[in-house]
């Protein structure tokens, strides 16, 4: 596991995983393995925004979601299961939990009722005591009046009434959720001078861009999102496919508030399962469409694969800018540096507008590049160029190379995100001739790391 960014390869870029409102109170869903801590977590927040698959380790990361209840807002986190022994895996997914779990107003300790206390529930138990932090038990499966009874074993957890609910078909879960309010600070009095401070800040308050970081399984995304949030925010493990769902985390830096959203890792269709991956990979390419850049994240050690091509085809489709990160730079001997940056051109040749940057996530070398290569590539996506300039340039591009056969009469830039501009020509363009146009408008008016669509409409005689 890599040591917290700043320890190693100097200050990362960013100024750290931005503080949380004061103003939004914090619940923790936590428990033993498969308790139904992420069911009870989507129905709270009213949509399946967590994985759920009846078996246990499906959650890994800390997911954070706002909900709100009676008026009142507040972020409800869905964590992995809390255990005292097991592999390194299981136990960096714990040590995730137990971050969350001291950063909250309200602990939901969820135990499985039909199966009563076990002593990894015990073991639960005794760390929430330790804690000191206002803690409801909730005996989750109970899906009838006659189960109500079985519950009161619960009590001997030492942390008071358990909470009868069935977070599967939400019997109870209303209830729990006015115990929960209840428990939270008091708000600022409507006379006070905090008043402002009264409404929940959005998530996305401030942020100025949204980033995914995507790639192939093991590729080094989680280790990279944690040297830019200069904390240990998402599990890093070498099993290949440790991150499962789309975590989103807002960093400050120079450059502003920005989100990354760190994605599983995708593989071919052919090698992916139902359940689990399946979702893992539909909330990936969600991610995608609705950030506004995409860090495309291949192993230097690897080389570009076939399956980081297609990747980055379908990024490229998806319209968002790319940013190329050659992770690991720091393992290649300098003779596969030559063969990799010569199976960059080759193999992305198509994103020939997108900056390559050559870094180590592990150690922070080169990761100081990162953040103004976004910054680049962002501002060039919403570019707009005026009209009078866009055609000046025709008018230059034409008498250093006319088109052949035919003349650009006029042009216009209709659309951003990506620029889009409009040739009005009196005959069809050949395809040589508009990679030639585009080529030049990228150099004029350094649109360089963005895409970029050219359209042709042809005057009507």
């Amino acid at each position: 596991m890599p040591p917290p960014a700043g320890t190693e390869g100097g200050a990362p870029p960013a100024g750290g995983e931005a503080p949380r409102a004061a103003s939004v109170p914090v619940v923790v869903v936590a428990g033993r393995p498969n308790v139904g801590k992420s069911t009870l977590v989507n129905r709270i927040v009213g949509r399946r925004a967590a994985i759920v698959e009846e078996r246990p380790g499906v959650t890994r990361d800390r997911l954070e979601l706002e909900a709100t209840w009676t008026g009142r807002g507040f972020v409800v986190v869905d964590t992995g299961g809390v255990v005292t022994r097991g592999g390194s895996l299981d136990l960096l997914v714990s040590g995730q939990a137990r971050r969350a779990i001291d950063q909250a107003d309200v602990v939901l300790f969820v135990v499985d009722a039909t199966t009563g206390i076990t002593a990894e529930d015990d073991a639960v138990a005794e760390l929430l005591r330790r804690t000191g932090r206002a803690v409801l038990v909730v005996a989750n499966k109970v899906d009838s009046a006659a189960q109500e009874a079985e519950v009161w074993e619960l009590a001997r957890l030492g942390l008071g009434e358990p909470v009868p609910v069935s977070a599967l078909h939400g019997r109870g879960v209303g209830d729990l959720l006015d115990l929960v309010v209840a428990r939270f600070p008091a708000e600022p009095p409507a006379d006070g001078p905090a008043t402002a401070a009264r409404a929940v800040e959005p998530v996305d308050a401030g942020v100025v861009a949204s980033v995914t970081i995507v790639g192939r399984p093991n590729v080094g995304k989680s280790t990279l999102l944690n040297r830019l949030a200069g904390a240990d925010r998402v599990v890093v493990h070498d099993v290949a496919g440790t991150t499962r769902d789309a975590i989103d985390t807002v960093v400050e830096t120079d450059e502003g508030r920005i989100r990354f959203i760190d994605t599983a890792g995708l593989r071919r269709k052919s090698r992916i399962g139902a359940g689990t991956e399946y979702f893992s990979l539909v909330r990936s390419l969600a991610a995608i469409d609705r950030s506004d850049l995409a860090l495309l994240v291949i192993d230097a050690s690897d080389g570009v694969t076939h399956q980081d091509q297609r990747l980055a085809e379908r990024i490229d489709a998806a319209g968002s800018p790319i940013v190329v990160v050659l992770n690991k730079w720091d393992l290649c001997t300098a003779e596969r540096r030559k063969v990799v940056t010569a199976d960059v051109a080759d193999r992305l040749g198509f994103l020939a507008y997108a900056p390559v940057l050559r870094l180590s996530a592990l150690t922070g070398r080169g990761v100081h590049r990162l953040l103004p290569a976004i910054r680049g590539a962002i501002d060039a996506y919403h570019r707009r160029i005026p009209t009078a300039a866009l055609n000046e340039a025709m008018r230059a591009i034409q008498s250093a190379h006319a088109p052949p056969g035919s003349r650009i009469l006029y042009a216009v830039q209709g659309a951003v995100d990506p620029p889009t501009v409009t040739l009005f020509a009196s005959r069809r363009l050949q395809p040589g001739y508009l990679r030639y146009v585009e080529r030049s408008l990228r150099e004029r008016f350094d649109l360089g790391p963005t895409p970029m669509k050219l359209r042709v409409r042809l005057r009507v005689s």
